[in-house]
């Protein structure tokens, strides 16, 4: 794997890192329109995990969206949170794996948020991943899954060589089918309840799964 230049391009910033950070997400997705469709979708949430929550962008919106929530923000990468500046109140940010969570937290989360994520997981612990979650979720829990949709479009590209520039992951994004196909997989073929599209760019898909509900 080569080594991601995004941390040393970002540092070279200095005090406008986090300003010019916030405008280059915003050229692929509007992160507040992502967390304001989480709250029409899961309005109740009184615990949520954040899989995969990076420095802290989404983490932020979220506390600022449940503000009465307990906020459990998780990361592989030492740099977990270091960019959030919401309020600490009830938000814990851990650097740990989704397994490590499921088997010291099981059926805890009422929301569990995976945004962007999937893409960078090599494609043989993807399912183990998912599992993971959803041994996490509560009984009447739901997981709210965004990725980045595979096409042939020119903005299709130019986020698979920034992503793939700045991270140094070996990416790997996925068509509509094959998300619901992975996602199926683990939480069920009925476990789909919702389905969106996420300005700016129609290549933003979401999907709410509640793959324990009851009768």
């Amino acid at each position: 794997m080569s080594l991601p230049l995004g941390p040393l391009i970002r540092g070279m910033f200095g005090p406008y890192e986090r300003r010019i950070g916030e405008c280059y997400r915003s050229l692929y997705l509007d992160i507040d329109a992502f967390v304001e469709l989480l709250r029409q979708w899961s309005p109740g949430a009184a615990r949520i995990l954040e899989i995969g929550c990076g420095e802290g962008a989404v983490t932020e919106r979220l506390r600022a969206a449940y503000p009465d929530a307990v906020i459990t923000a998780i990361d592989i990468n030492p740099r977990v949170g270091r960019m959030y500046t919401g309020s600490r109140e009830a938000v814990r940010f851990m650097q740990c794996t989704a397994t490590e969570i499921a088997a010291t937290e099981p059926a805890s989360f009422d929301l569990a948020v995976l945004c962007d994520v999937l893409h960078h997981v090599p494609v043989g612990f993807r399912q183990e991943l998912l599992g993971a979650i959803r041994i996490a979720l509560a009984p009447q829990g739901a997981l709210a899954f965004k990725d980045w949709e595979r096409n042939f479009s020119p903005i299709h590209w130019l986020s698979y060589a920034s992503d793939r520039w700045l991270t140094g992951d070996r990416i790997s994004y996925m068509t509509r089918a094959q998300m619901l196909e992975s996602l199926s997989s683990s939480f069920g073929a009925a476990a789909p309840a919702a389905e969106a599209r996420i300005r700016p760019r129609w290549n933003n898909i979401a999907f709410l799964l509640r793959p324990l509900r009851g009768p």
